[in-house]
């Protein structure tokens, strides 16, 4: 059957189409422009965050930091196995070695508790994720930073709006990253951004976005010409995606609303079922507040996510599982990580299930998805 009901579906929410007119209407389309430092501007009043550099994507925003960080061969860095892989691949593209850390039962963040054991000399960076923008345990994990004089990178793709403790996710690391993929809540497509907590990091950060050149210092009038002073490479999107950003983040608040709703009906509607199947819903502790990015549910076994994903694509609606737990790979295992090395990850990984989330997710089509997963019967 063919899908009716995708995983994900992006949406225009406002000025969108109209603001990326604007763009190619005043002849600049390349980075940089004045939509970038708009959308730039916003994500940093959002924020509160001193510095925020659009990117061109999320993956990306990574590797800057990775750069500004100067980490290098020898260096480690501890990082979740249970991550998209621009997480750990930013790091290794500087000759840096992953130390995987396992993951909470609880809110699939890595576990604070593990990340202490895995600290030798060599560790220079805790690089963390906010699983779908449920904060991290981030008391402990400053504290061990700070005790053992390491940086905190925060991969928050997952947590734009979200808070830990009433302080918001991105703003706890010396660096954090976000992603505007078409599936995350405020996307333009592909797109991304370093935010900079750091204010002795900004002018470097410049330098690196725009291939190793003080460009940005020339345009700004603060030197007479630009020319090649460090490493770097093109990490500026398009003037007319950060105009399409602008449209999405001026309705992020219908946004955030019409997403809460969508992941409320959720919670709501499969409770029941969840306790009679033994199926688990996300676990979000009263001392987070989440930004509805991802409804998704854990499983009993591998089988019996197979056979949900299986009966749903058989009613027209798509749902998929994430990641797989980067000890177990084979790139994992050129840096002496192995399969059981982080049980509860690749337990996690067989079980989970992602149900379809948009924006523009219909009551009925959601009624549809829940209807479909109420008739499964293992």
């Amino acid at each position: 059957m063919s899908i009716r009901i995708p995983f994900n579906k992006p949406s225009v929410e406002g000025r969108e189409l109209e603001l990326v007119q604007q763009s190619i209407e005043k002849g600049h389309i390349s980075g940089d422009g004045s939509f970038t430092k708009t959308a730039g501007a916003m994500l940093e009043s959002i924020l509160g965050a001193p510095k925020v550099l659009l990117t061109t994507s999320c993956t990306h925003a990574l590797e800057m930091a990775a750069i500004l960080l100067d980490l290098a061969p020898g260096d480690e860095v501890i990082v979740p196995s249970f991550t998209f892989v621009s997480g750990v691949n930013a790091f290794v593209l500087r000759g840096a070695t992953p130390r995987f850390a396992d993951i909470r039962e609880d809110t699939l963040n890595v576990d604070e508790t593990q990340i202490e054991a895995l600290i030798t000399p060599r560790t220079r960076a805790i690089a963390l994720v906010h699983y779908a923008g449920v904060g991290c345990e981030m008391d402990r994990i400053l504290d061990l930073a700070q005790r053992h004089r390491l940086d905190v990178i925060e991969d928050n793709a997952h947590g734009l709006f979200g808070s830990y403790r009433g302080k918001l996710l991105g703003t706890f690391g010396r660096l954090a990253t976000q992603s505007f993929h078409e599936t995350k809540n405020i996307n333009c497509g592909e797109g991304g951004a370093l935010v900079i907590n750091d204010p002795a990091l900004i002018e470097r950060a410049e330098i690196i976005r725009e291939k190793g050149t003080n460009r940005s210092r020339f345009f700004r009038g603060q030197v007479d010409k630009y020319t090649w002073i460090d490493i770097g490479s093109s990490y500026l999107p398009s003037d007319m995606l950060a105009a399409y950003l602008v449209g999405q983040l001026e309705k992020a608040e219908q946004i955030q609303s019409k997403r809460q709703r969508i992941w409320e009906r959720y919670s709501e509607g499969l409770a029941p079922w969840c306790v009679t199947n033994g199926v688990r819903m996300p676990v979000v502790p009263e001392h987070c507040r989440q930004p509805f990015h991802m409804f998704y549910l854990l499983f009993q076994s591998l089988d019996d996510r197979q056979s949900m994903i299986d009966h749903l694509r058989g009613q027209g609606i798509s749902a998929v599982f994430h990641y797989l737990p980067l000890n177990a790979s084979e790139m994992g295992s050129r840096f002496g990580a192995t399969a059981g090395q982080c049980p509860v990850a690749e337990s996690v990984s067989d079980r989970l299930l992602r149900l379809p989330f948009y924006n523009k997710l219909s009551e009925a089509e959601q009624d549809t998805v829940i209807d479909a997963m109420l008739a499964w019967r293992k």
